[in-house]
């Protein structure tokens, strides 16, 4: 009979609220410091692009600083900044984030900032073209003249997915992006950003009621728009290895990135939960099964990391999502022996097992990151509405210490025993940097 395991869990009194337009609203109050978090996810992220348009989620997330409805350019920042409160905003696969945390006498103007942001942003030719610009500038940074830059996450999607929109470039191509016109942010805009198309979450040093008063009085007149029905993204597991290369001119030592289709994280929560657990035992520590056979015995690479999420969050994106380990090496020869070795590791988990301990140990050390990536306001306020978004439920955060609890060795091995060569992506960096 399994073993009985009991984690810490944490408690939270979540209130959930539908505004007439469809806006949805999770209000979680946590009075033990004078902080509130004020967090915006929209249901449309990189995936969402359409062909001839990559690059554009990001873009159009830039221009959504650039003043509203009832504020200049800047403004909405120093609002924020002179409140002492910080804010910001990102682009995933599947959702885009805007959020604030401020002094919670200063929650009233988050609110408004956002509600303000979400009736109508200033899409203007001046505007577009400056974020034109300054995402053209963070690329050349972040991708085009820095070593590994965009490694793998740009690059690896489109040798294991099919799909435009599994596969393309989020960052997006010059050529894309300087195509992009005002027309398509404002139809962007108009079939993305409604407020039925989004989710608000509101936590700290709150009363609710006041706080769903406040939420009323500024979202409550933004005009209702149908939310666009999303497709299903999903992709069958592969059936034969994957190959390619990426030449990258900066990198002084190549690379390699393997990447594997795993189980749908909303239809097939406890499956993905397994193989968040077995990326534990793969990667993470000195005490792993990857760290101690690669870098330390056989010294076959400088580093080695596995995770879930493109990037790096398992519970980040809807189907199709992957698993994905990536390695640096000094010899570029040691490609095949460094993918055997990972086989290897792979098939002793899935013959013989964990050892005695490993399954608490990662287990104890997942439960311990969770726990502690909800300290802070903002964090735990974005996951309240990430959860919402994606699975329907923000107090999934508070189930999942049981619910990894309930993950068996067995899932795990047979979670391993998928992780199959026939079932892999492989992309190999070629090093130009030492040239």
């Amino acid at each position: 009979m399994p073993r009985q395991i009991t984690l810490p869990s944490p408690t939270f009194n979540l209130t959930h609220h539908t505004l007439d337009n469809g806006l949805r609203v999770v209000v979680a109050p946590d009075r033990s410091a004078p902080v509130v978090g004020v967090a915006v996810l929209y249901d449309v992220g990189i995936r969402s692009e359409p062909e001839g348009r990559t690059g554009f989620a990001h873009l159009f997330e830039h221009l959504m600083f650039q003043g509203s409805a009832n504020l200049e350019k800047l403004e909405h920042f120093r609002y924020v900044q002179s409140s002492g409160g910080t804010f910001n905003g990102s682009t995933h696969f599947d959702y885009t984030d805007y959020f604030e945390a401020l002094p919670s006498n200063a929650l009233e103007r988050g609110l408004f900032l956002e509600a303000d942001r979400m009736t109508s942003p200033r899409i203007t030719e001046e505007n577009l073209a400056n974020q034109l610009e300054v995402v053209k500038n963070e690329i050349r940074v972040n991708v085009m003249n820095r070593p590994y830059g965009g490694f793998p996450w740009i690059v690896l999607p489109g040798v294991l997915f099919d799909t435009f929109a599994n596969s393309h470039n989020g960052y997006g191509g010059f050529e894309d992006l300087e195509g992009a016109s005002v027309d398509d942010a404002r139809d962007f805009f108009t079939r993305y950003y409604a407020p039925a198309n989004a989710v608000l979450a509101v936590a700290g040093d709150l009363d609710v009621d006041q706080t769903l008063g406040l939420v009323e009085k500024h979202f409550g007149g933004i005009k209702k728009r149908r939310a666009p029905k999303r497709p299903n993204f999903g992709e069958p597991p592969l059936s034969a290895e994957r190959r390619a290369t990426h030449d990258d001119p900066h990198a002084p030592i190549p690379a390699v990135a393997i990447g594997y289709r795993v189980p749908d994280p909303v239809g097939s929560l406890d499956e993905l939960l397994a193989h968040v657990m077995l990326v534990e035992a793969l990667s993470e520590g000195d005490a792993s099964r990857l760290q101690q056979r690669l870098v330390q015995r056989d010294q076959l690479v400088t580093d080695i990391a596995a995770y879930i999420g493109e990037f790096g969050d398992p519970f980040d994106e809807r189907d199709p999502t992957a698993l994905t380990i990536t390695a640096h090496y000094p010899d570029a020869a040691s490609l095949e022996a460094i993918l055997r070795a990972v086989d290897e590791e792979l098939a002793r988990i899935a013959d013989d097992g964990l050892a005695p301990g490993e399954l608490d140990r990662v287990r104890t050390r997942l439960v311990s990151m969770l726990l502690r990536e909800l300290d802070a306001v903002i964090s735990r306020t974005l996951s309240f509405a990430k959860f919402e978004l994606i699975h329907g439920r923000a107090e999934l955060i508070a189930e999942l210490p049981e619910r990894l609890a309930a993950v068996t060795e067995q899932a795990v091995q047979a979670a391993a025993s998928r992780m199959r060569p026939e079932r892999r992506a492989v992309l190999e960096l070629i090093a130009g940097g030492t040239r």
